[in-house]
């Protein structure tokens, strides 16, 4: 009786244990709208991201399909921004004195604008005497004699010679007397910017005594600037298929093209002085503003151009322990990493070796928002892939 018991006990209970499990696989059910499926909606693959609509708005995500095209072969140097001939004007002295600058300090690299007052040159305390004072009194000396030769050659004391050279003295001594008004103030003889630029070089300093003809101050007018790229020898075969070039500034993050600032090629350097262990590329371009004479450049010129290559741009390119890569575009809201292998660069796009292939859409700009995305182990619910 207690063995039976026994097992009756055990089948109530091995029934209860069916039940249990057939209701947890009724809840689980293959019908579309059980929890399986919803998990199967959340399921991505490895190395897959997730990147909604909304965060590439946000981002300001920019793609690009892969297809192959052109690329320039690069020869990578450094050189500097030269002035271009004929920007530069030379202030010289218009009288002999002693300089004082309208500004306390006229310093290199200062703004002028055409018809600014730079300096003053006096020359009241000097043997000859201030240049202003003896124009004044050469004009009036000058007038006085060309009224005293107008009346005495109507009446023939005087020949017509005598006449014309009075009045040519007196003309002389005029256009003299109104120049110097206009130019005389307190400090002197004002030596004004015939055009607008900037200081390059300031030849003499406060209270320095000039003569006339001396020069005062250099203005560049940085129009035009010149871009000067030092080649290594080695490269000397390659100068003949220089077509233009791109070039960085250490003082911002912008690469810029000669292209896009109406730069042209002047000269290729067929041989080096003994100055320089290098040979010079000189190019010409316009001045937007945004540079400094002087100032040294990371330049990439651009030489035989190659067909069917593949290149991104190089904002798309990520490196992480000495590895590039590039993240693709599977769907709307989907993303990939892929390793890339790098080529040459122009200081724009730079050449993919291996990697990529056509119609591949790479994100080309706001990587860092979808690389944050990838480190992130938070996946939004509801997405499907």
């Amino acid at each position: 009786m207690k063995s039976h018991i026994i097992h009756h006990t055990s089948y109530i209970m091995l029934l209860l244990f069916i039940a249990v499990m057939t209701a947890g696989c009724g809840g689980h059910g293959h019908d579309g709208n059980g929890a399986e499926e919803s998990g199967h909606e959340q399921e991505t693959h490895a190395g897959e991201i997730i990147f909604s609509k909304a965060q590439a708005s946000a981002a300001q995500l920019e793609l690009e399909t892969i297809a192959p095209g052109t690329f320039s072969q690069v020869i990578k140097t450094s050189g500097q921004l030269l002035p271009a001939q004929g920007d530069e004007i030379t202030v010289v002295a218009t009288s002999s004195g002693v300089v004082s600058f309208a500004q306390a300090v006229l310093s290199e690299g200062a703004a002028v604008k055409e018809g600014q007052v730079l300096a003053g040159i006096s020359a009241r305390n000097m043997v000859d005497g201030d240049p202003a004072i003896r124009a004044k009194i050469e004009y009036g000396a000058a007038r006085a004699a060309y009224e005293r030769a107008e009346s005495l050659v109507k009446d023939d004391v005087i020949s017509k010679k005598d006449f014309e050279q009075a009045q040519l003295r007196y003309e002389s001594a005029e256009t003299a007397y109104n120049a110097s008004l206009k130019t005389v103030t307190s400090k002197g003889m004002n030596v004004m910017a015939p055009a607008s630029g900037v200081v390059r070089r300031r030849w003499v300093d406060e209270g320095e005594y000039v003569a006339v003809g001396e020069p005062i101050v250099s203005l560049g007018k940085n129009k035009r600037l010149q871009l000067r790229a030092d080649v290594p020898a080695m490269y000397f075969k390659n100068l003949s298929q220089v077509s233009s070039a791109h070039f960085k500034m250490p003082y911002d993050d912008v690469t810029y093209k000669l292209s896009e600032l109406d730069g042209r090629l002047l000269s290729v350097g067929a041989s080096m002085n003994q100055s320089s262990p290098y040979l010079p590329v000189t190019f010409e371009f316009h001045n937007t503003g945004a540079f400094i004479p002087g100032s040294f450049a990371e330049i990439y010129l651009l030489t035989a151009t190659q067909h069917d290559v593949v290149s991104v741009p190089l904002t798309a390119i990520t490196e992480e322990q000495g590895l590039y890569s590039v993240y693709l575009q599977l769907d709307e809201e989907m993303y990939k990493k892929q390793e890339v292998t790098l080529g040459p660069n122009d200081g724009v796009r730079v050449q993919i070796i291996s990697g990529l292939t056509p119609g591949d859409k790479v994100v080309s700009q706001g990587v860092t928002q979808v690389k944050l995305a990838a480190n992130s182990a938070v996946i939004p619910e509801g997405h499907s892939h």
